[in-house]
């Protein structure tokens, strides 16, 4: 197996080519939605999740040095690379079961496009679908795909 080196620190979960890590808004029922699709459809286990509120979450953030808007839903960290918006949405739809890797075909529409439409949605995501008090725990079943 080919691993490369993570920008974070050698034993991080994406040292490992082929695991990607989404950190997403633990808050919001949007995000949370999402990260229960996401464990449903993704038979190979390629993605890894953490908050962004938590510690792990705040420093994949910084460590990546990448410009992250406040209010940013979802990042995808996929090795050396950070991917936001449109792009992180695309890069996990890839990866799910059929028929969701049709959706990266969206790649081609050009990414302001694509980003001003993650934007809008971010930006009402709490109005439209809620917001939590505290972040919620996985279950045990669940909780190896969760990086602490």
């Amino acid at each position: 197996m080919v691993t490369r080196q993570c920008w974070l620190e050698r034993d991080c979960i994406c040292y490992h080519q082929g695991i990607m890590i989404m950190l997403f808004d633990g808050y919001c029922n949007l995000c949370d939605s999402t990260v229960q699709f996401v464990l449903r459809r993704d038979p190979h286990r390629r993605v890894r999740f953490a908050a962004q509120q938590y510690e792990v979450g705040q420093r994949l953030l910084a460590g990546a040095g990448a410009e992250v808007e406040s209010g940013e839903s979802i990042v995808v960290v996929d090795g050396a690379q950070v991917l936001t918006r449109s792009t992180a949405v695309l890069a996990i739809a890839r990866v799910l079961r059929a028929p969701w890797p049709l959706l990266y075909g969206l790649i081609l529409v050009p990414r302001p496009l694509r980003d001003a439409a993650c934007r809008a949605l971010a930006r009402h995501r709490y109005r439209w679908f809620g917001r939590r008090t505290a972040c919620r725990l996985p279950t045990a079943e669940d909780r190896e795909r969760f990086v602490e």
